[in-house]
């Protein structure tokens, strides 16, 4: 294992910073005030308990590819600033895609792997990934200590000779800060649904086109025409029944569609002991017995769905189930958000709309570097012409004005 132990990096006057190889290694107070500050927006997968159930379930740790390896950066003793930061030996459970660039390394003559992954493991949901804590003092800004921080990871991969450096999924202003410092930038897709203060789901139909409502109405009343049942569980309503219910399912669709699933049956268990209220399980039953299921965190403002899995085929439940009733849940609760996961232009359709996601690269190798400088900028103009198509052919009304609908998606 690479060395952690990096104090007193030249470029901090008062701030050290350090490498640790297990979320255990900071205490979770420390961890949760640069994660989730108060006055900022909460994210569940930036929570100390969301990591600590991934690597201690067995999910994510250097057995299946993911070494731990955190930067903490401490001012006068204090955690003023952590990055979720993993070893990687694979680019496995990332959703965005670098294999062809460990391909192409690999036929030059040179290492790819290990690589620094600064991300949520198995998460293609955008959060911070520069994390400081809040209030600071009058002397800096945020993004001031965000440079420092990232300045401090890059070192550190350096100094233990990776080939690279990735950040995926972050905000659109620590991305343009990374691109500053000179970090390749990338752009890719997602689908969410915006809350437009919707009543309810007939509400939001309203607002789509004649034809785009006949179909989701026709699909909604197909997913339970064989006597389903939907549940929403959360909170103290979840069992470990309900978790043996759903591994099955996950198992089941991950081993046809993905090969070995990357979650742990450990993992969900330890969501119900730490994180419950953060959990929604939205399970399916015909004749009693649960046949489908999809889990989704919530978040202050964003209802993120994740995993779905099912161990009978009917028709149209998998669009029900993760699009239509996270929509259903986010109106009800006054969530602003639902993001879906990667992926998905089937999404269109049920109201969920294009939105960039951002990534950002450092390579070693300067030649190597340079060639994928050129990819990016052409896999940008693809990715930017997909996005004014897709929003030239929106479900919604064509007399309906998406302007605050944009300013909430930005």
């Amino acid at each position: 294992m690479p060395d952690s132990s990096f104090v007193g990096l030249h470029f901090l006057t008062q701030r050290t910073a350090t490498a640790i190889n297990s979320i255990n290694d900071i205490d979770s107070s420390d961890w949760n005030q640069c994660a989730n500050p108060e006055q900022m927006e909460y994210n569940p997968f930036l929570d100390h308990r969301f990591i600590k159930a991934l690597e201690d379930s067995g999910s994510a740790n250097s057995n299946t590819g993911w070494q731990p390896f955190h930067t903490i950066m401490r001012d006068k003793g204090r955690v003023v600033g952590v990055v979720p930061a993993y070893l990687k030996s694979h680019s496995q459970g990332e959703y965005v895609f670098d294999g062809a660039w460990a391909d192409a390394w690999y036929r030059a003559g040179g290492e790819y792997y290990p690589k620094l992954q600064i991300s949520i493991p198995f998460t293609p949901a955008t959060g911070r990934r520069l994390l400081v804590a809040t209030p600071l003092d009058n002397t800096q800004s945020i993004q001031e200590v965000e440079a420092q921080l990232l300045s401090a990871t890059l070192q550190i991969a350096q100094k233990i000779q990776v080939s690279s450096l990735h950040i995926t999924f972050m905000p659109k202003n620590q991305w343009e800060n990374a691109g500053k410092l000179g970090l390749l930038k990338r752009v890719d897709t997602q689908f969410h649904w915006t809350n437009a203060n919707y009543d309810s789901f007939e509400d939001f139909l309203r607002a789509l086109s004649s034809k785009k409502r006949k179909n989701i109405r026709r699909e909604r009343r197909g997913a339970l025409e064989n006597n389903i049942e939907i549940e929403w569980i959360t909170g103290s309503d979840l069992t470990e029944s309900h978790w043996d219910a759903f591994y099955q399912f996950y198992v089941d669709t991950g081993n046809r569609k993905w090969g070995t699933p990357y979650l742990t049956r450990a993992f969900f268990s330890m969501l119900s002991e730490t994180m419950p209220d953060e959990t929604l399980l939205i399970m399916c039953k015909r004749e009693g017995k649960y046949i489908a299921g999809a889990i989704n965190f919530i978040g202050s403002n964003t209802l993120f769905g994740r995993n779905w899995g099912c161990i009978e085929d009917h028709r149209f439940l998998h669009f029900e189930t993760c699009y239509y009733q996270a929509i259903d849940f986010a109106i009800q609760h006054g969530i602003n958000r639902v993001e879906a996961g990667a992926q998905g232009g089937h999404k269109i359709a049920r109201g969920y709309m294009p939105q960039q996601t951002y990534s950002a690269h450092w390579i070693r190798n300067s030649e190597f570097r340079d060639a994928i400088k050129n990819y990016l900028n052409s896999e940008e103009s693809f990715v930017q012409q997909d996005i004014d198509w897709i929003e030239k052919h929106t479900p919604f009304r064509k007399d309906l004005d998406l302007t605050n609908y944009h300013k909430k998606l930005d």
